[in-house]
């Protein structure tokens, strides 16, 4: 197949300062929980991504002094010359591919906490220190000598990213993360001197950064600027007229401007709240101030929607986080005309979880993501198979979906059957839930290679009993089955089921998206879940003409969501519906009036009167199926939520691991099943 010709404009080439882009599509820097302590995996990630035609592919914030700090949090270092292997093997992976490696440079200023160095963190005026953790740590404000020395430490560092490697050195003025926005900004900026005030002064330590780093590596590198074109503050701080204007003093200066939003979560909205090309509106100005390359990001996946917005003048290269992450092939199958083939980002955000959470980064549609090297996961290839073999997959959602599709690939034939009328199964469900539409395409993307696969059958309204799976004769039988919410109270907070009026009317997440209506006009949801599903439903509840009232332990709604980025816009939709949000409360009882709680601290209780009650604490392997067919002797493995219910990134990487690991030589439990990277002891 070849690309259709509309498409052309994407695989021009685009040139940046002294070096070019074989085409313009731009992995913009992103975190992924692995940085310096995960070296090798983070290489293949990146290489990945290159091996998949994205002709220029960047590294996440790099820390560029031991006084940038941001542990416990896991990026890459560049502090001196003993960095300096670790970043070149990253930039050697991308280069195998014949991209371009990227470099982002990162001074944190006073969101850097320093909690590994122990310096004092530094910022342009003194102000408590930013910390996901509240630390109780200030940072002092910079006097002439710090500026000087942040130009200094700046400029060595880009010298060290060009003798690793690299073609692109960023300045980063982006996310409220780098120290350069925060000189921009007024919220972040009171000084008095030449550095402060009016906004040429605000953008002095900008420009100076963009020259010394310019004349440092400009005869071979690329200088790309990162900047926040709103924060979001209104007059108080950065707005896109006042950036613009920034933009428009350095128009020529860099040789690439990067637009971003500040703080990161309004960079990375969920579709939850947030459509493809959401940025647009913010940055569709820049492209008139300036000839050099514009490169935005808005989760794009739609090859039409990119082929816009460059012929619109918005931008001149299609930049791109998670939608890199979800289908790191992205270029090659638009390249290819398979269109059909890309694995579009459904913006669940469990990527960023990993950088809150300190772990390697997984995806929702791609379970090789962050396994490359560690287990040799390829997210378009798989080995072949071993042996001739029938397996019957039984249930066909998220990790159903995924091991057909990976045993069907290897050549095994395979037999998919679910009892339900419709494939996807907590998928199929879920995706019609208010926000979430875009997770079907879990569901859809698998559906689609399995019907081009002649090997691979899906029965749907096939109810399989123990006997009738074993009839089908089949040498291996997998279990996925899935999970069901629970109606006891059993949850995060409080571990075993609490006493449950059989006279109450007690609703769980299945029963509402089955379609079952609340009695009367109120709701009490409580939520010891902390993820999506409680507020999820609220809303649908409230839509439908339901007043909802939202009990949680924790001190927020969606407590969880922090680590997707979403609690506060959560919270936010929570409140603007009108939904009264009680906190800290646990749950005691559940009796025909409503539910009784406790506070979490002082033990009163309260008691919410009710016709409704709707438990979102959590679910329970629906695994009758798998322990019948394992006590009569079959060949039989559970995966999946019928395992152990987790998220739906979860679930796919089990069908993903259950494909790649059957008729492998089996492990013994005492070995570790990848590869890890190991600490070598210094002397003495």
């Amino acid at each position: 197949m070849t690309r259709d010709s509309r498409y052309d404009i994407l695989f021009e080439p685009i040139r940046i300062g002294p070096v070019t882009a074989r085409n313009r599509f731009y992995q913009v820097p992103h975190c992924n929980g692995m940085g310096y302590r995960d070296v090798s995996s983070l290489a293949a990630m990146r290489g990945m991504k290159a091996e998949g035609g994205w002709g220029v592919v960047c590294t996440e914030m790099v820390e560029i002094h031991h006084g940038s700090d941001v542990a416990p949090y896991v990026e890459l270092r560049n502090w001196d010359d003993r960095d300096i292997p670790t970043l070149a093997r990253i930039a050697d992976k991308i280069h195998e591919h014949g991209s371009l490696a990227g470099l982002e440079l990162c001074h944190s200023g006073f969101t850097a906490v320093n909690l590994y160095s122990r310096e004092a963190p530094m910022a342009p005026m003194a102000m408590t220190a930013s910390s996901y953790h509240f630390d109780p740590v200030h940072a002092r404000a910079m006097d002439k000598d710090d500026i000087r020395n942040l130009r200094k430490i700046h400029r060595a560092a880009a010298l060290r990213g060009k003798e690793a490697g690299y073609d692109l050195i960023y300045v980063y003025a982006g996310h409220g993360l780098g120290i350069f926005q925060q000189f921009l900004s007024r919220a972040t900026n009171d000084r008095s001197d030449e550095y402060g005030g009016t906004l040429a002064n605000r953008a002095r330590l900008l420009r100076e950064v963009i020259e010394d780093t310019k004349d440092a590596v400009g005869d071979t590198c690329g200088v790309p600027v990162r900047i926040a074109m709103s924060e979001f503050m209104g007059e108080a701080g950065l707005e896109p007229k006042e950036v613009e204007d920034a933009i428009a003093m350095m128009a020529e200066l860099p040789d690439l401007w990067d637009l971003s939003l500040a703080a990161w979560p309004k960079d990375s909205q969920t579709s939850r709240f947030a459509e493809e090309g959401f940025q647009e509106p913010y940055i569709k100005g820049v492209k008139k101030l300036t000839t050099k390359p514009v490169v935005g990001v808005g989760r794009y996946t739609s090859p039409d929607t990119m082929v816009r917005v460059i012929r619109q003048g918005i931008m001149d290269m299609i930049g791109a986080a998670r939608p890199s992450i979800a289908d790191p092939y992205l270029p090659k199958k638009i390249e290819e005309g398979r269109l059909d083939d890309i694995r579009e980002c459904i913006g669940c955000n469990i990527c960023v979880t990993g950088d809150w959470t300190k772990t390697p980064i997984r995806c929702t549609q791609n379970p090789s993501m962050g396994e490359e090297w560690r287990k040799g996961w390829h997210p378009e290839r798989i080995r072949k198979k071993e042996r001739d073999a029938q397996i019957l997959i039984i249930g066909s959602g998220p990790a159903g979906l995924e091991a057909g599709r990976a045993l069907g690939q290897r050549g095994y034939r395979v037999t998919i059957a679910d009892k339900a009328r419709e494939a996807g199964g907590r998928v199929a469900r879920e995706c019609r839930l208010p926000g979430l539409s875009a997770w079907g395409r879990v569901r859809d993307w698998r559906l689609l290679q399995i019907g081009k696969m002649p090997n691979v059958d899906l029965y749907l309204e096939s109810d399989l009993t123990a006997d009738t799976a074993l009839e089908f004769g089949a040498d291996h039988i997998v279990c996925a089955t899935g999970a069901k919410w629970r109606r006891d109270g059993a949850g995060h907070h409080q571990y075993g089921p609490v006493a449950v009026d059989a006279a109450a009317n007690v609703l769980t997440p299945d029963d509402l998206m089955a379609g079952t209506k609340p009695k009367g006009a109120e709701a009490v949801i409580f939520d010891d879940d902390h993820y999506y599903m409680a507020s999820v439903l609220a809303e649908l509840l409230v839509k439908s003409g339901t007043k909802v009232i939202y009990v949680t332990p924790a001190s927020v709604a969606a407590a969880y969501t922090a680590n997707t980025m979403e609690q506060k816009f959560i919270q936010a939709r929570l409140i603007e519906l009108g939904v009264a949000i009680h906190t800290s409360e646990a749950l005691s009882r559940v009796d025909a009036q409503g539910l009784v709680t406790a506070c979490v601290y002082s033990g009163k209780e309260r008691r919410h009167e009710t016709a409704n009650v709707v438990l979102v604490t959590s679910r329970k392997a629906d695994d009758a199926l798998y322990l019948d067919l394992k006590q009569k002797g079959a060949p039989v493995t559970a995966i999946g939520d019928a395992w152990a219910p987790a998220a739906i990134a979860h679930a796919v990487y089990a069908g993903r691991r259950f494909a790649e690991e059957f008729d492998a030589k089996p492990r013994d439990v005492l070995e570790v099943p990848f590869r890890r990277e190991m600490i070598a002891l210094a002397n003495g």
